[in-house]
């Protein structure tokens, strides 16, 4: 009976086997997503865990610096110190002008979702030394105000009994009593910073429509602000400024529709046939893009209801715009971008160290005592820079034939410039301060890099003469900077959350 039976038995246990092999092998290579992603290392998207870091790895490209150095580097030195700097009241203050019109197209309306909105800073809630405009200026030239040399007016120091706004008037009466010396030192500032290859178009601080904004009570994050009026701006910044061979018609802009057919590693094989200086302005352009995509992805809006607000991290929106599958390859290298950027600024840092070095350099508030706290505060970042190993050498930028440089050098500022323009078209109040002041930061970066010539003759007795940075400069480069720090920051956090979701 046996005998009759276990042949048989033997062909559907072969059957049961085979097909099971079968079921496995079409789930794993025809969609079934919970085996798609577990063995198939660049299938759609590699690991879940992995899917939006599989390949951010290693050397960087155009320069030789890695992404795990960088990691350790910004999360346990900068970081800290750039978060503790930025808090520091002459770095959270920045007068801006967002009521300044688009220049490019007519104006499509502005947000009108709440969480878009920016609270101006009341006047009588600015520190006195940073509202007095013509006082700042001349202490950051290191100017003394009065014939007697104090650092610090009777105005600046007054008493309790005087309030702000009379405080305020003091000081500002000033004016009147300047020695020809600084009237002098007016003039040369006044002079040199027309003279400036300015990356950025620098809102007028003395426009009736220019505020403070207290960055600390209006932080960077997801508004809810996007459709055509978001896609225009991110357009024309990709499309109409950034380099490309005129003979590719492939979108830049990576919010634009696919036609299907485009392929990421096709896209960059001709990115990486155009000039270093040309593919470095791109690369900038998408690390800025990809790190104000981490900071709204990072702080979005979870829950709102029953008088709670609750803001935190958002793992969907983050594989959308970073997903290796959704984004055809892409994310990584929008990754890659934020850290070439990130090695950018911080070589401007390196480069202008010496200038915030010279004793003549007040970053001047009011406060004596807080302003001596921040300056060694803004010190020892400068410190902990110069021991990064693998700065970026932009001294093969513009390096070749010298008219030729010249020419891709203006061509480079204007670009610039012109993207610096376009951010007064942004229809989201918030987006568009936050927009404006990282614009506004990498330029002077590049505005640092470009002048090195200038910072290394800079004369010791002569502080009104040579390289200068206005404070609306400073402070937006500092922030700027502390965005890129806080991005990189946040992705070992999106880390941590795509391990969890496995």
């Amino acid at each position: 009976m046996w005998r009759r039976i276990a042949p048989a038995v033997g062909v559907l246990l072969s059957a049961w086997f085979f097909g099971n092999f079968v079921l496995a092998w079409f789930q794993q290579n025809t969609g079934n997503p919970a085996t798609q992603h577990r063995d198939r290392p660049n299938g759609a998207a590699g690991r879940p865990e992995q899917s939006c870091f599989c390949h951010l790895t290693g050397v960087l490209d155009d320069c030789f610096c890695d992404v795990e150095s960088i990691d350790v580097f910004n999360n346990q030195k900068i970081y800290p110190r750039i978060q503790k700097l930025t808090r520091q009241d002459y770095f959270r203050y920045y007068r801006v002008n967002l009521r300044r019109p688009c220049p490019f197209w007519p104006d499509d309306g502005h947000c009108s979702i709440k969480d878009c909105h920016v609270e101006p800073c009341p006047e009588s809630e600015v520190p006195v030394g940073i509202k007095s405009g013509n006082y700042n200026k001349v202490r950051q030239q290191g100017v003394e105000l009065h014939p007697n040399g104090a650092q610090y007016s009777q105005a600046a120091n007054a008493g309790s009994d005087l309030t702000a706004c009379e405080r305020a008037e003091e000081l500002g009466a000033i004016n009147s009593t300047l020695s020809n010396q600084s009237k002098e030192a007016f003039a040369d500032w006044a002079r040199h910073d027309d003279a400036q290859d300015h990356f950025c178009e620098l809102d007028d601080e003395s426009s009736p429509d220019a505020d403070y904004v207290d960055l600390l009570l209006n932080p960077e994050r997801y508004t809810g602000y996007k459709g055509p009026s978001a896609w225009r701006v991110w357009n024309s910044i990709y499309e109409e400024n950034c380099f490309k061979p005129r003979s590719v018609y492939r979108p830049l802009n990576p919010l634009a529709p696919s036609r299907g057919d485009d392929d990421g590693e096709a896209f960059y094989t001709w990115l990486e046939g155009l000039c270093l200086e040309k593919r470095v302005f791109y690369r900038l352009i998408s690390g800025l893009h990809s790190s104000i995509n981490i900071h709204l992805s990072a702080e979005y809006l979870l829950d709102e209801g029953w008088g709670r607000t609750v803001w935190g991290p958002n793992l969907q929106e983050f594989r959308r715009r970073f997903d290796t599958a959704q984004t055809k390859g892409e994310g990584t290298r929008r990754l890659k971008n934020l850290y070439f950027l990130y090695l950018i600024e911080l070589r401007a840092l390196y480069k202008v160290a010496p200038y915030f070095e010279r004793a003549f350099i007040h970053l001047y508030t009011g406060n004596r005592q807080q302003d001596g706290a921040t300056k060694e505060l803004l010190l020892q970042l400068f410190s902990e820079i110069r021991t990064f190993p693998m700065h970026f050498d932009e001294r093969s930028m513009f390096a070749g034939h010298k008219m030729e440089a010249k020419t891709l050098k203006e061509e480079f500022r204007l670009h610039f410039k012109n993207i610096s323009r376009i951010m007064d078209c942004v229809g989201c109040s918030k987006c568009r301060l936050w927009g404006k002041l990282q614009t506004q930061g990498l330029g002077t970066a590049l505005k640092i890099l470009f002048s090195e010539t200038e910072i290394q003759k800079l004369p010791e007795r002569s502080p009104s003469k040579g390289f200068q940075l206005t404070r609306q400069e400073i402070v937006a480069l500092l922030n700027a900077f502390s965005r890129l720090s806080t991005s990189i920051h946040q992705l070992e956090g999106f880390r941590l959350l795509l391990k969890e979701s496995r």
